[in-house]
């Protein structure tokens, strides 16, 4: 039979309840029922031994013993049946939700989806056959504490990823081989030393990565950040910086503890990615002048007007030539090295890269710019005083809020985007949001760049076949070890290639093929989409993304705001029908049709709101001033304002006399619930529903296999159920 039926219950004051006529104890409690859902045997009936269905508690307990007959208070829900021993004392808190059910073994380790819903938990033997498993009569005693619901095993489905050792070592060498020339790019077209960039993916790997929260995820410097830091380091300096990275990971430590990482999932799509190419754009037109051996001038707009000067000093200077050619090198690599055969891709693009540079800048005659890299624990730059004072300084303050805002979107994003990447564990917001919390704080107290989540280096940990928090904590110990004890290996990289790995990144960042793809779901979303990236380009990062964020808002409000107004006349009455939204935004409409109701020069104006199914203020308000100005000229207005319509007096039913025509009997093979049902009204007029009146709603729970004959068994014709209503249900039919 199909498991979508329709089950009722009481409204206040239920059948079974002395408001209602029924008399008291004409139901059985859920305690009567051995605390299970046994309907009532006809009399002379022999009593049930056969186990109770799954489904039995979610398809009669609540109805016909715990809701309806005795009522909701009394016995049922407080003393003997969700209070004393079915929710208290064995059903929810003991062994249910609390011992075993969702704490114990349900939310947490192995409960909700392996064995707390599905396996012995709800489904098989928890919920419903757990307790129906026990030979006692339903209607003997309370239920006693089932044994398959004592603290269970964990599944191979609930168990965390077992670790292979060398897989975890060998990615981890994977990402460090990403890791290192991103963190080294990032410090420079932030304008920071190379070392903080090192520093701040260690503490992305050996902070970041041992805190829990995501698992294959990996952190550190992110390219996104890049112009944001520039511009902080080239306004407030250096060793402000510190104190800005130091109350960003402050405040997301304590937006975890809120627990308001999933907030950040509420930001539109659009948003998100107008604010990634608006980040990716102007870092590619940055990054090309060190491609080329030569400084960006400024902001975005001063960098995209300047190329066409760049390109002609390149092409005149053989040495900004040969550089030109290993940044070109260097993007194509990354492009097209994804189609190089199986063995030779696993070695990453950036490292290749690197290493032609390396091979090149060693040639005789050839001078380009390489990296200067200098002692790594002499660059840690503790906040002092000083620095701590700047706080007062309003500027800082937006800064860290920039910061703060702008690193827990990207973290949280790329959760999101990583957690699509393989079947593992789920990334936990708020926990990751924290351990990015303390992550940059330790970056600030040493001065160092902001940590985000970074896609390049997590797809490059799940590619590995990483499965544990091991490879990337690892791989923040390598590049500790490499920065300390080889540092004249960086000082042999050219610029130029870190410049071309960063071009790659803001082209990522950019995805031009996003702004069709948009165009094509939804033009709103894309306008949206545009004017971010374009306003990011033109202002600044936290200027573009508010601005975003409010074309968002008022994109969401215009398509919710839409009202549909019919006017038309009829004899003598000027019509005028509402529905959907009305709001402030729709009032000019509002206005119009209310005017050209006025002047249709009718003696009645109808006007029809119920169809509406929000008024604001102002549209309610205007109603309401032309409803008393038309009826102040004399003429009859019929308001109809949306809301639950008002109960009309009801005559007292009259009082059946002895020659009242005997009531028929109800279908023997139905279900009854004891108590009589309230009369239905005899009149055409609509009756709003009452203390009495019945809900019904729909029941998904699966239906046993043997339920049409059981049901046929006890409830055959002959068998008496109560003095009470049939249970009207076309599935039993």
């Amino acid at each position: 039979m199909s498991g979508a039926h329709a089950r009722h219950s009481r409204g206040r004051g239920g059948a079974g309840s002395e408001e209602t006529g029924g008399a008291p104890g004409t139901g059985r409690t859920f305690r009567e029922a051995g605390g299970l859902a046994y309907p009532p045997r006809p009399k002379g009936a022999p009593p049930t031994t056969g186990p109770a269905p799954a489904s039995d508690h979610a398809t009669r307990g609540f109805d016909d013993l715990a809701f309806g007959a005795p009522g909701f208070g009394a016995e049922s829900f407080e003393a003997p049946g969700f209070g004393a021993e079915s929710f208290g004392a064995t059903g929810f808190e003991a062994t249910g939700f609390g011992a075993t059910g969702f704490e114990a073994t349900g939310f947490g380790a192995t409960g909700f989806e392996a064995t707390g819903f599905e396996a012995p938990g709800f489904g098989a033997a928890g919920f419903g056959a757990a307790e129906a498993e026990a030979p006692e009569s339903p209607a003997s005693k309370a239920p006693k504490t089932p044994k398959t619901l004592k603290t269970p095993r964990a599944s191979k489905a609930s168990k965390a990823p077992k670790a292979d050792l060398a897989t975890e070592i060998t990615a981890s060498l994977v990402v460090f081989l990403v890791a290192l020339p991103l963190c080294i790019g990032v410090a420079v077209a932030s304008g920071v030393p190379a070392e903080l960039g090192i520093i701040s993916g260690v503490i992305g790997g050996l902070v970041v990565g041992a805190a829990r929260g995501s698992t294959l995820q990996v952190s550190g410097p992110a390219a996104g950040l890049a112009a944001l830091v520039a511009e902080t380091v080239l306004e407030y300096g250096v060793a402000m910086l510190g104190v800005i990275v130091l109350f960003s990971g402050l405040l997301q430590i304590i937006l975890g503890l809120v627990r308001l990482g999933r907030f950040f999932q509420a930001i539109s799509l659009a948003v998100v990615q107008g604010m990634l190419a608006g980040i990716g754009l102007p870092l590619m037109f940055s990054q090309a002048y060190p491609a080329m051996d030569a400084k960006a001038p400024g902001t975005p707009i001063e960098n995209m007007a300047g190329l066409p000067g760049l390109l002609a000093d390149t092409f005149s200077d053989p040495q900004a030539l040969i550089a030109a050619g290993l940044g070109v090198v260097t993007v194509v690599l990354s492009f097209l090295w994804k189609k190089a055969p199986g063995p030779v891709r696993k070695v990453p693009a950036a490292l290749v890269a690197v290493g032609i540079g390396i091979a090149v800048a060693a040639l005789p005659g050839v001078e380009v710019k390489t990296l200067q890299v200098g002692n790594l624990l002499a660059s840690v730059d503790v906040p002092g005083p000083e620095q701590f004072a700047g706080l007062a300084d309003v500027g800082i303050i937006t800064a860290i809020l920039t910061f703060t805002v702008i690193a827990s979107a990207e973290s949280l994003f790329t959760a999101a985007a990583v957690d699509r990447m393989h079947d593992g564990p789920r990334t936990r917001y708020n926990p990751e949001l924290i351990a990015q919390g303390a992550g940059n704080t330790v970056a600030g107290l040493l001065g160092a760049l902001p940590i985000t989540a970074v896609v390049a280096r997590s797809s490059a940990n799940v590619q590995a076949g990483a499965k544990t928090r091991l490879s990337r904590t690892l791989h923040g110990l390598w590049l500790l070890a490499f920065a300390l004890l080889l540092p004249q290996v960086l000082a042999l990289i050219p610029i130029s290639v870190l410049a071309g790995v960063l071009v790659h990144s803001g082209w990522k960042l950019f995805a031009p093929e996003e702004f069709p793809k948009m165009w094509r779901q939804d033009r709103g979303e894309f306008a949206v989409m545009t004017l971010t990236t374009l306003v990011i380009v033109a202002t600044a990062l936290l200027e573009g993304v508010l601005f975003g964020l409010a074309a968002g808002i008022v994109l969401v409000a215009v398509r919710m705001s839409q009202t549909v107004i019919r006017q038309h006349v009829e004899e003598d009455t000027a019509k005028v029908v509402m529905a959907g939204n009305a709001t402030f935004l729709r009032l000019p409409q509002v206005i119009e049709a209310l005017e050209a109701a006025a002047e249709a020069g009718r003696p009645r104006i109808r006007l029809d709101l119920t169809g509406v199914t929000h008024l604001d203020h102002a549209c309610r308000s205007q109603v309401e001033e032309f409803t008393a100005q038309q009826r102040g000229k004399g003429l009859r207005v019929e308001l109809l304002m949306p809301g639950p319509a008002k109960r009309p007096p009801t005559a007292p039913e009259p009082t059946p006399g002895p020659t009242a025509a005997p009531t028929p009997p109800a279908k023997a093979d139905l279900p009854r619930r004891p108590g009589p049902l309230p009369r239905r009204p005899t009149t055409a007029t609509p009756v709003s529903p009452g203390p009495t009146a019945e809900w019904f709603y729909l029941d998904t729970t699966p239906m046993p296999e043997d339920f049409a004959r059981r049901y046929a068994e006890e409830y055959a014709p002959g068998g008496t159920r109560g003095q009470g209503e049939a249970y009207h249900d076309s599935s039993f039919r």
